[in-house]
């Protein structure tokens, strides 16, 4: 169980507090028991999701984009897999749904004037998710990814349209697709017809 001064952490480094970062507090103290704390690069998250509860994992679990350790990837699931490199363990934790779906509808029904109503609602939601046991908020699931590389430093080029430095990785080099020329990806993808 999350101590007072972590929850309040959180919230601190979130700048609120939300039922999304609270789906979050409860990832990571789970993550914390199951995994430890990430030092460095040890545990690795990977979040289908941007939403605020990966604010919370980064903050707890230790987990981050600068370390390399913290992997998005753009599938809009409220689903999180984690890796621990000593032992090889992982899981996949993934929202099992309908916890706050009464909630939600009592919301839907509210104006948009009413703040107090939406207020007590969005308090009845967090405090659901701090009560729920783990299993009625999430599957323990088989992971669906590998384990992601360690961070490495990769050399910069420029990229020929718009002559920004790049990932070298990050580039299309495609005699069809770009004439030859190192593209970066928005300009590959805002540019094709002017390439």
């Amino acid at each position: 169980m999350l101590t007072q001064n972590q929850i309040n952490g959180v919230i601190a480094f979130h700048r609120h507090h939300c039922p999304g970062l609270t789906f979050g507090m409860r990832v990571g103290d789970w993550v914390l028991n199951e995994f430890g704390h990430a030092a460095d690069e040890e545990i690795v998250a990977v979040a289908e999701t941007d939403m605020c509860s990966v604010d919370a994992i980064q903050y707890l679990v230790g987990c981050t984009f600068g370390k390399g350790n913290l992997v998005f990837l753009d599938y809009g699931k409220n689903a999180y897999s984690f890796f621990r490199r000593n032992d090889g363990k992982s899981c996949r934790l993934v929202t099992r749904g309908g916890l706050l779906q009464d909630l939600r509808e009592q919301q839907e029904k509210l104006s948009a004037n009413d703040s107090a109503g939406r207020e007590q609602i969005r308090q009845q939601m967090i405090d659901r998710i701090l009560r729920a046991d783990f299993e009625e908020i999430f599957l323990i699931c088989p992971v669906q990814v590998p384990i992601p590389e360690t961070a490495r430093i990769h050399t910069s080029k420029r990229c020929d349209y718009c002559g920004e430095l790049v990932m070298a990785t990050r580039l299309l080099n495609d005699p069809v697709l770009t004439g030859g020329k190192n593209l970066c990806i928005p300009c590959r993808t805002n540019h094709r017809g002017e390439i």
